[in-house]
């Protein structure tokens, strides 16, 4: 027997699936040869290693066996429950002698089909989403969901951990009315191509409609309607082989490469060309690629600068200081104007002659006599006017 790895041999041995085997390798409880391995790569012959989980030896069974059973509620789906609730093994009891595991998982307030085998392979291929093996539930919530909700949670959605579901498939089957002003409920059918813990649960709680009751009701293409809860029984072979010969999911299966639902076509663009890429035959050269040079713009012509203007000649109007120089009508310009040193001063100014002033207005009267002025009389000595150089008054 060829080495293989150790979450391969303990699935194989009916000791727990991949993933639970994986998780006992970390905690230090599988040895090999008497020395504890860490590393989940390590590999191991059963036919020539000691391979021990928590210091009891592993054989690999001699005769395989695949059971079915039919999960009521209040029952976890483990070998033992730190919380001491009733599990599976207690249903089966000491009949299987086999040492089996279960195939998934079923939360303690669900029921329905759980296959139970100690045939590794089996487990691997009906749990991992690239074995293809789609669960169908019978699932019932609180309210109605919407047609755009089911589209919603058909397509997809992120739970709290920040992963996104897988494409499932999603049906109304039935609505109850409402009673005593309670709202009614709705039965709906879920197909799922993965199982993650308390994933529909989850997805209903997301838009607003909580889980009141979860049925699986086939797995694959096993289907039982007249199993009673808390009943197993043996699977047959055209059973068994129905489930080994399920092919595998195209591409791998899970949220992050499976493809959601096409969406309606977008309208024709008249731009867009379509390219259809076909296989070379045996021989065929590749056609010689066909560059087209892509348009480019056309460059604005350069714009035209025209030539400056010349300045314009400085214009020296003649000036004339003749008195009969015809006034225009026009006003000068600043340049025309004489500038204040060819002005004329007001010293030089011709002044007009005073006109004769009469008697009256000089101020003088026959009763008052008027100084230096025509006809008036010159104030002798003492008389208190004027005499003398200078202007001085001699007064006595």
């Amino acid at each position: 027997m060829a080495a293989e790895r150790l979450q391969k041999l303990l699935s194989s041995a009916g000791i727990a699936s991949r993933r639970d085997a994986e998780e006992m390798i970390r905690q230090g409880r599988v040895t090999v040869n008497g020395k504890k391995v860490l590393e989940l790569g390590a590999k191991a012959d059963l036919e020539e290693d000691h391979v021990k989980v928590d210091g009891k030896l592993i054989r690999l069974p001699t005769e395989r066996r695949y059971i079915v059973l039919n999960k009521p509620r209040g029952f976890v789906v483990t070998r033992d429950d730190p919380q001491n609730r009733p599990t599976v093994y207690a249903l089966i009891g000491g009949r299987v002698g086999e040492r089996v595991v279960p195939v998934g998982r079923l939360d303690a307030d669900s029921e329905g089909l759980l296959v139970m085998t100690n045939d590794g392979d089996l487990v691997q291929k009906l749990t991992h989403p690239s074995g293809g093996c789609r669960k169908e539930y019978e699932v019932k919530v609180s309210g109605v969901p919407t047609p755009a909700q089911i589209s919603r949670l058909a397509r997809g959605v992120v739970l709290g951990d920040g992963k996104r579901t897988a494409p499932a498939e999603i049906e109304l089957m039935e609505t109850t009315p409402e009673k005593n002003g309670v709202g009614g409920n709705a039965w709906l059918k879920v197909i799922l191509g993965e199982g993650r813990s308390r994933q529909i649960r989850r997805m209903f709680e997301l838009v607003g409609h909580q889980v009141s009751k979860l049925r699986r009701v086939a797995i694959g293409p096993l289907r039982d309607k007249n199993l009673k809860p808390g009943v197993w029984r043996d699977l047959s072979e055209s059973e068994v082989h129905a489930l080994q010969s399920i092919r595998p999911a195209s591409g791998a299966g899970s949220a992050s490469t499976a493809k959601s639902p096409a969406r309606p076509a977008r309208p024709a663009v008249s731009n867009r060309t379509r390219v259809i890429v076909r296989p070379l035959a045996p021989g065929e050269k590749p056609p010689a690629p066909t560059h087209r040079p892509r348009p480019r713009p056309e460059a604005a012509p350069a714009p035209v600068v025209a030539a400056p203007a010349p300045p314009p000649a400085a214009r020296t109007p003649e000036r004339s200081r003749t008195p009969d120089r015809a006034r225009s009508t026009e006003r000068p310009r600043v340049s025309e104007r004489p500038r204040l040193s060819e002005r004329p001063r007001p010293s030089d100014r011709p002044r007009p002659p005073f006109p004769p002033r009469s008697p009256e207005r000089s101020g003088g009267g026959p009763d008052r006599p008027s100084f230096g002025r025509p006809g008036a009389r010159n104030p002798g000595p003492g008389s208190g006017g004027r005499s003398g150089p200078g202007g001085r008054t001699n007064r006595s």
